[in-house]
């Protein structure tokens, strides 16, 4: 069961403004200039977030996070309130769903399972941290949601290259989707776009310093929401990705790699 955890606090609150249940929201059939983003809190959704409200304006962007058992959930949402407040994104919605750690398997939701350090060699195989089939489940939340708020656009920061190699981050994933979002959702306008999928994570990090994403507000690391381990696959792209494009990583790391930073 779905269960939602959406704030409907007066205006005064700019946490959200989704509106209550019992206020429904008008459907807008066809109207292009609005979007929705999925948006984790992670460095690659923020800097989607930023591309978004670039192209539409905040007023017209909404984020979606999904919390869904991940072992950084309480840490994930935090970041995407503070991204998302940063970049002026007052429509959104946070919902839970307690299917992934239901049904386990993954790193990120099976407390049995262990988070692994990083090897030298990363995405060779899919690792124990892929949450199985994740994508297609906060995609069809965002695709619902976008059918109600007459959005034509949903952004989702998936990244083929330099990535832990997970089957829903392939292009050919999000082709196929998108054929399914044509045939199963009433006006067969929406598309979901991916525009850091063939960007390798140092160019990703170049573009969102360009573009002024908040970066010092995202969460990344899969085990720790105190300050980020730097050694699990999240922690050492991102530091690599930083490194490679010539900055520093403004998140907070655990003592024994403070000096990689």
């Amino acid at each position: 069961m779905l269960t939602p955890s959406v704030d409907v606090k007066p205006r005064t609150d700019e946490s959200t403004t989704v509106e209550p249940a019992a206020q429904p929201v008008k459907v807008q059939i066809g109207d292009s200039n609005r979007a929705v983003v999925v948006l984790s809190g992670g460095m690659d959704s923020a800097v989607c977030a930023t591309l978004a409200v670039r192209e539409y304006g905040a007023e017209n962007v909404g984020a979606l996070h999904v919390s869904y058992g991940q072992r950084t959930a309480a840490r994930e949402k935090r970041a995407f309130t503070a991204v998302a407040e940063r970049l002026g994104i007052t429509t959104r919605l946070a919902v839970e769903t307690p299917f992934f750690k239901a049904i386990g398997g993954s790193a990120l939701t099976d407390a049995k399972i262990a988070v692994p350090d990083a090897g030298e060699l990363i995405g060779h195989e899919i690792p124990v941290t892929y949450v199985p089939f994740r994508n297609a489940h906060l995609l069809a939340m965002a695709v619902s949601w976008a059918e109600v708020l007459g959005a034509s656009k949903i952004y989702i920061g998936a990244v083929a290259q330099d990535s832990s190699g997970y089957p829903d981050c392939r292009p050919e994933f999000y082709e196929a989707y998108n054929l399914a979002v044509r045939r199963g959702t009433k006006a067969g306008d929406i598309e979901i776009v991916t525009p850091l999928i063939a960007l390798r994570k140092h160019e990703i990090v170049s573009l969102g310093l360009e573009l002024g994403a908040p970066f010092d507000l995202t969460w990344s690391c899969y085990s720790r929401e105190d300050c980020a381990c730097g050694v699990c696959d999240s922690c050492v792209l991102r530091l690599r990705a930083f490194e490679g494009a010539g900055s520093v990583d403004p998140v907070p790391y655990a003592p024994r790699v403070a000096g990689n930073k």
